[in-house]
C-alpha cells in the first residue's frame, strides 16, 4: 500500500473513534452495563465486516446483555465482552484487560489444526544445511538448481527489494520460483509492496480499500485503489508459485490477493486465513483497550476475501506423506509444475 494511503487510513480511523469515545466517556461512569453497552455501540457503528461475517449484531446484544449487571466481577464482565466480540470470528478483533487478552478461538484453532506446512520437514528435507539468508528471506534451490525456493515466514521480517534481487541472481539456471508463505501470520504491509516491487509493474491496480465512514453497517468511503509499486531494474518475469494455507493471515492475505494483478504469479495450496481489514484501537470507559477492523479490502474481481483468499491451484497438505515419506506434497507438486511448463 502506498504510504500516503496507509497514513490516511490510520489517521481517519483514529479520528473516527476518538470523537465517539470522548463524548461517551464524559457522560458515563465505568459501570459494567455502561462498559458493555459502549463496546456494543462502538462496534455497531464502526466495525467494517458485518456483511462478510454474517452476524446479526442486534441478536448478539439481546442474547448477552441480560447477563450483564452492575457490580459483577471484572473477570465475568471481561468474559461476556470477549464472547460478544468472538461472534465476529475476526483475528483483528481483541479486548485487552488487566489479566487477559481476548482472541478469536476459531482463527487460532484453524492456524494449527488446518496448517498446510510441517516446519521440521521443511528444514530437514528441503532447506537442509546449505540454505542462505538474505535480509528477511531464507532461500535455496531445488531440482538441481532449476527452482528457486524462498521461505518467508513473517511479514514482520523486514525485507529490502535488493535482497530479493540478490536472491534471484544466486540461481541463474532456475526456470521459476516457489515463494512459500504458509503459516505466515502477517506483519507490515510495507513488506508486501517491497516484495512486489521486484515483479512486473505497468501501473496496475492491486486491490481497492474502503474506510468505515458512518454509523450504518454499509456506510463506507468510495473505493480507493492501491497500485502496484514501480518495478525498477532486474524485474523477475519467470513463473512464481506462492504457497498458501489457512495459517496465512493479515499482510500474508494482502500479498495473496495482490497476486491477482500479476500474470506470472499464481497461488497454490489452501485458502488463506483472511484478515484483510486494518484495525483501529480505542479505550472503554473502564480502561480496557479494544481493537477491531475499520476498513475492508475489495479484490480486482470485486469480491471481499476477508474470510480467506482462495488459491488458483487448490492442493491440501498431505500429512500422511509428510509423516511416512518425509515429503511435502505441495512443494513437490509446485516443482513439478514449474519444470513441466519450461
Amino acid at each position: 500500500m502506498k504510504q500516503s494511503l496507509l497514513l490516511f487510513l490510520s489517521l481517519s480511523a483514529a479520528l473516527l473513534f476518538s470523537g465517539c469515545e470522548k463524548a461517551f466517556m464524559h457522560q458515563t461512569e465505568p459501570t459494567a452495563t455502561r462498559t458493555f453497552d459502549y463496546l456494543w455501540h462502538i462496534v455497531d457503528q464502526q466495525y467494517s465486516m458485518f456483511d462478510v461475517k454474517n452476524v446479526d449484531w442486534n441478536t448478539v446484544y439481546d442474547t448477552l446483555r441480560p447477563q450483564v449487571r452492575d457490580g459483577m466481577s471484572s473477570d465475568s464482565l471481561f468474559t461476556l465482552c470477549a464472547s460478544m466480540l468472538g461472534t465476529l470470528r475476526d483475528g483483528h478483533v481483541n479486548l485487552y484487560g488487566p489479566h487477559d487478552v481476548s482472541h478469536d478461538d476459531t482463527v487460532y484453532y484453524r492456524f494449527f489444526s488446518e496448517s498446510g506446512i510441517d516446519i521440521n520437514l521443511l528444514v530437514t528435507t528441503y532447506l537442509g544445511t546449505s540454505f542462505r539468508t538474505s535480509g528477511g528471506i531464507v532461500h535455496t534451490s531445488l531440482c538441481n538448481g532449476k527452482v528457486i525456493y524462498i521461505r518467508y515466514s513473517s511479514f514482520s521480517n523486514s525485507v529490502d527489494p535488493n535482497d530479493f534481487r540478490y536472491v534471484i541472481t544466486c540461481y541463474p539456471d532456475a526456470v521459476g520460483m516457489i515463494f512459500d508463505i504458509r503459516g505466515n501470520g502477517g506483519g507490515a504491509l510495507l513488506n508486501v509492496h517491497r516484495l512486489l516491487s521486484v515483479m512486473p509493474s505497468h501501473g496496475q491496480v492491486l486491490y481497492y480499500s474502503q474506510i468505515k465512514s458512518g454509523p450504518g453497517h454499509n456506510d463506507f468511503t468510495p473505493l480507493q485503489p492501491t497500485y502496484a509499486p514501480e518495478s525498477g531494474t532486474n524485474v523477475y518475469t519467470k513463473p512464481v508459485l506462492v504457497l498458501t494455507d489457512r495459517g496465512c493471515f493479515s499482510a500474508a492475505s494482502a500479498f495473496a490477493i495482490s497476486t491477482q494483478a500479476y500474470d506470472n504469479i499464481r497461488l497454490m495450496g489452501d485458502t488463506t486465513g483472511g484478515g484483510l481489514g486494518l484495525p483501529a484501537s480505542g479505550v472503554l470507559p473502564n480502561g480496557w483497550v479494544y481493537r477491531f477492523s475499520v476498513t475492508r479490502t475489495i479484490a480486482l474481481d470485486g469480491k471481499n476475501y476477508e474470510n480467506g483468499v482462495p488459491p488458483d491451484i487448490l492442493l491440501k497438505f498431505d500429512r500422511q506423506a509428510a509423516y511416512t515419506l518425509h515429503r511435502d506434497n505441495i512443494i513437490d507438486s509446485a516443482c513439478a509444475l514449474l519444470l513441466s511448463n519450461h
